[in-house]
């Protein structure tokens, strides 16, 4: 089986991309959602919850684990890397591409505060970002809004407004989603940002470094089945969304 673990629903983003790319693979979904949102937390503790969940994944016998959220991933993923032998996954940056595209030269990324304290977004920044400027901007709240199930309409469309609007006032041309919670409010995003506007989300990309690093295993015993997981009680949003 595969491990795909994010702080809550977000991580539903990648498993989505994965089941896209492997529909034969056995996934087990591990939603941490009696301690979201990662974002303002210790890294500390978001190792230890990291810890936890592999061990969970271990368990159920997992071959892979995709850290499908990206505090997690600049928070935890080389203390994981260093301490099990099973291979991870984390989420990418995704300013990259958006940085070698723009015609504008001004790119938006909308993260968590823990994303954009992390050592491989600022090293991604540091060697990409030349003359090209990066407007931030945490998306407080969104989070929340998308664990609720809520992804569309006033309430949401205010939230976005306040995210990305300094960066359409500074002449962004792209906007990088930096949390995997982030492209279940895409299409709003997209259409407040407009036409000329790319909106840019790494889960396609993280989807297939997973399937590069399966290629090394042997072929897929699986039945194409998914078990989710959550540490809340209530995962009604989780298997709702799992369904879109």
């Amino acid at each position: 089986m595969i491990g795909v673990y994010d702080s809550g629903v977000g991580g539903l983003s990648v498993w989505k991309e994965l089941v896209s790319l492997m529909p034969d693979e056995d996934y087990v979904y591990y939603s941490d959602a009696a301690f979201c949102p990662y974002g303002p937390k210790d890294p500390s503790f978001i190792v230890e919850r990291a810890c936890a969940v592999t061990d969970f994944f271990i368990e159920k016998g997992c071959k892979l684990i995709v850290v499908a959220c990206n505090t997690a991933t600049a928070a935890a993923i080389t203390h994981l890397r260093a301490h099990y032998e099973i291979p991870f996954v984390g989420m990418e940056p995704a300013i990259k591409p958006a940085i070698l595209h723009s015609r504008s030269g001004v790119v938006g990324v909308l993260a968590t505060a823990g994303t954009f304290k992390g050592k491989l977004y600022l090293s991604t920044l540091a060697r990409f970002s030349g003359e090209v400027k990066v407007v931030e901007h945490v998306g407080e709240g969104l989070v929340e809004t998308v664990e609720k199930g809520v992804l569309d309409g006033p309430e949401v469309e205010g939230l976005v407004h306040r995210c990305i609007d300094p960066m359409l006032e500074a002449g962004a041309d792209h906007i990088v989603l930096g949390c995997t919670h982030y492209p279940f409010l895409q299409p709003v995003i997209e259409r407040l940002a407009g036409p000329y506007v790319t909106v840019v989300n790494p889960a396609p990309a993280v989807a297939r470094q997973a399937m590069r690093l399966l290629k090394k295993e042997e072929p897929s015993q699986g039945k194409g089945s998914t078990e989710f997981c959550s540490s809340a009680e209530d995962i009604s949003v989780l298997l709702r969304l799992s369904q879109m």
